[in-house]
Parts: structure tokens; C-alpha cells; sequence
């Protein structure tokens, strides 16, 4: 299949790990991944913050490359984020609606038909839970709130992290939990945000986990910020980057196992840093 990387912008900007990682999955299950390099933001942090007016360039301007990549060929159009793929798929065309472009409105849900969250893509439209991933260590999962409650992704990430090779993976108490993020209401609601991620960490560390992982870089930014200002050792790694994760033995290695994160973090009182 040929499948289209919108890689977000704070993935693109902050997080380019974890859209290689993405592509290094795929590639690894036999898919052709290409990247539109005029994409950019899909405009979810305007619509949110109430200024769809300003949103509505950047609505037109994701259906257009997006839409271009599926004359050329592409099937499927994925994302690291639960987060920018909701935006896609219920704003967009909303977005379009409200300012009175009914043909944008239905270019763009044309386009989100064809958008998926990285473990929607792979679960429910590849049809693989096992992707040949090994990642050794005990990591606890988040799920987040638009994957959660907009995607309605459900037990997909636990599936593929369940038919992780070596993996400790131990179930996160209150899961459901919001982690306080919420985008410019960590930064509206400092407070708030912060005694809601006073409960997320305090649950992570309840699992003794080693990492905690999530299909948004952005929750896991906002989680593993606290973690590390804590010095718990806990380190944050996203969903993409552990199914990339393999045992690889190449022609001329030495032996050793290549793996994203492999050195464990250490634990809380053994001298670990933010």
C-alpha cells in the first residue's frame, strides 16, 4: 500500500523521531511511505483557541496537498497523533462549513476518510497487531484523550504493544485520566493542568514502570516534562518509536542489540536526571 506521513508540526518541529519511526514501520511490514513536503499545520491549534476564520487557509491548504497525494496514488494517510488526526477528521470540515465553502467541506472529508491515527492504520485497515517489534522493558500506557474519546481508538495500541517481544507492559491505574495537557489549557488553566498531571505521574510511578507511552508526543511531552523536573527516571517514549524498536543483527554487528532507549533509565534514587 502507498501511504501518505502527515507528520504534524510539533512531530516535524520537535519530535522528528517519532515520524521516522512511523516510516520505519510500515517500510518494515512491506509499504511504500511518502512524505508531501508542503504540508503544514492542520490548524487544530486556531480552531481550538477560536480563531477558525485564520484556520480556514490552513484547512484548504492540508486538502489540497493531501488530496494531491491521493491523485497520485497514496491509499492512506497516517499520523503519530490522535490529537492532529481528530482536528482532520471533526474540524475540518466544520471549519469549512461555518465559513460557507461547502465544496472545501467535502473535499475535506473526502481527505479524512482516508486519515488514520498510527494504531488505527495498522490494526484496523492493515490488519496487523504484530508488527516484529522487541523492546525489553517495563512500560506502562496512556491512552489520550481525543484518541481516546474522539478516535475512539479503544484497545488498539495495547494490541500492538501486547505482540511487543520482551515487553513488561503493566496496565496504568485510572488510565482514562486526562494528563492535564489539553494544548493552550495547560496554558489557560496553569493550575489545573498541573494537579491533573500531579495525578498522572503519581499513577505512572505506581507501576514501576521504566517508560510510559502514548500515540501523542504532545501528552507525552507534558508527562514526561514532570517526570524528568521530578528526577523519577521514568522516561517518556511514543507508541511509533517502541513498535520501531527491533533485535537487529546486521552483516558486520558486533552483536549488540540496537534499540531505541535500550540503556533503562535509572530509578528513582539511583541517581537520574531531568
Amino acid at each position: 500500500m502507498k501511504i501518505a506521513l502527515f507528520v504534524t508540526c510539533l512531530g516535524d518541529v520537535l519530535f522528528p523521531d517519532v515520524g521516522k519511526a512511523t516510516v520505519r514501520v510500515l517500510e518494515r511490514l512491506g509499504h511504500e511511505v511518502v512524505f508531501p513536503t508542503d504540508q503544514t499545520c492542520c490548524g487544530q491549534m486556531h480552531v481550538n483557541t477560536g480563531y477558525q476564520q485564520d484556520a480556514l487557509g490552513l484547512v484548504r491548504h492540508h486538502v489540497d496537498v493531501f488530496e494531491q497525494a491521493i491523485a497520485d496514488g497514496v491509499e492512506a494517510i497516517v499520523a503519530p497523533s490522535g490529537s492532529c488526526v481528530g482536528s482532520v477528521r471533526h474540524q475540518h470540515a466544520v471549519v469549512a462549513e461555518r465559513a460557507g465553502d461547502e465544496r472545501l467541506a467535502a473535499r475535506a472529508r473526502a481527505v479524512a476518510e482516508r486519515t488514520h491515527e498510527l494504531s488505527e492504520l495498522l490494526v484496523d485497515v492493515l490488519g496487523v497487531t504484530d508488527v516484529g517489534a522487541d523492546y525489553p522493558h517495563r512500560v506502562t500506557y496512556h491512552p489520550t484523550c481525543h484518541s481516546l474519546r474522539m478516535l475512539g481508538v479503544g484497545d488498539k495500541p495495547l494490541q500492538l504493544l501486547r505482540a511487543v517481544r520482551g515487553i513488561d507492559l503493566v496496565e496504568l491505574p485510572a488510565a482514562d485520566q486526562c494528563c492535564g495537557f489539553g494544548g493552550t489549557f495547560a496554558v489557560k488553566n496553569a493550575d489545573t493542568s498541573t494537579a491533573m498531571l500531579a495525578d498522572k505521574m503519581s499513577n505512572v510511578l505506581e507501576t514501576d514502570a521504566e517508560f510510559v507511552t502514548a500515540g501523542d508526543s504532545s501528552c507525552l511531552m507534558h508527562i514526561g516534562g514532570g517526570l524528568g523536573r521530578l528526577r523519577t527516571g521514568v522516561k517518556p517514549v511514543h507508541l511509533a518509536e517502541i513498535l520501531a524498536t527491533t533485535e537487529a543483527r546486521m552483516a558486520g554487528d558486533d552483536g549488540r542489540r540496537e534499540r531505541s532507549g535500550a540503556t533503562p533509565p535509572p530509578r528513582n534514587g539511583e541517581g537520574g536526571h531531568a
